[in-house]
């Protein structure tokens, strides 16, 4: 019998903003207490962490038990590390570091099977298409995924528009921390001079039919770019809330 893949999730982003939280530590148990969460989407990370593949893999089987959706943050547009990433079965990809309209058609070229991209076929051997039992893997892999780049620059934010335009992308994410940096704003997440860059990202994307998310741990900041229109944000991660949490404990019992 056919097996079935999820939705991809994009799919899930015309009902309702979508609250999620980032997996940073490579474990699956914090995964899996993550998945029960109650949240709607975990973003487990390859480019600020040592997951490796193998990781990946682990942390999306144990997730596919809950009913949250995964995303995995490729370490670059490699096309190599996007093709593995997808055969290990991540049906959501999102790339860091998106600066141009050409990187970003680079990207969905590295995602897409030929004709229409560079992608190698290796359904058969891979987690992607359950080993060749997802029926019609191969001319409908398209329908199973889904492509979300990262702005997180002054560069991406000029080029914002055509980013987004580009066929193909289904959203884009924006990293304030990184963009603040370019800014010459270190560390300064919720600068003035960076929230009006990333709500004026926001206003570019959205003006291209194109969802738009954002990282934002400050419940204050967070609320702002839900009203300002993000589709999709980040509130917290694993080893964040772990440090928090252990921090209170020892504020609370050896002040």
């Amino acid at each position: 019998m056919p097996l079935r893949l999820d939705p991809p999730f994009r799919d899930q982003l015309s009902s309702r903003p979508q609250i999620g939280m980032w997996v940073t530590s490579g474990s699956p148990v914090v995964a899996e207490i993550c998945a029960g969460s109650g949240l709607d989407w975990l973003l487990i990370d390859t480019e600020h962490t040592p997951t490796g593949l193998e990781t990946v893999q682990s942390l999306l089987q144990t997730i596919a038990a809950y009913p949250i959706t995964p995303m995995v943050r490729a370490p670059s547009g490699d096309p190599v590390a996007l093709k593995q990433l997808l055969d290990l079965g991540a049906q959501n990809l999102l790339v860091p570091m998106v600066d141009s309209a050409e990187e970003a058609e680079a990207v969905v070229r590295a995602v897409r099977y030929p004709p229409r991209g560079v992608r190698g076929v290796g359904s058969a051997l891979s987690r992607s298409a359950r080993w060749n039992r997802v029926e019609g893997y191969l001319p409908n892999a398209d329908e199973f995924t889904s492509l979300f780049v990262q702005i997180e620059s002054t560069a991406g934010v000029a080029a914002a528009a055509e980013i987004a335009a580009v066929d193909g992308v289904d959203g884009v994410f924006v990293g304030p921390s990184d963009l603040a940096a370019s800014m010459g704003l270190l560390g300064q997440q919720t600068h003035p001079d960076v929230t009006a860059a990333v709500l004026g990202t926001f206003e570019a994307v959205r003006a291209q039919g194109k969802p738009v998310g954002v990282n934002a741990f400050d419940p204050t900041q967070a609320q702002r770019y839900l009203d300002a229109g993000a589709s999709f944000v980040l509130v917290g991660a694993d080893v964040t809330l772990l440090a928090q949490g252990s921090e209170a404990l020892a504020r609370r019992h050896l002040s």
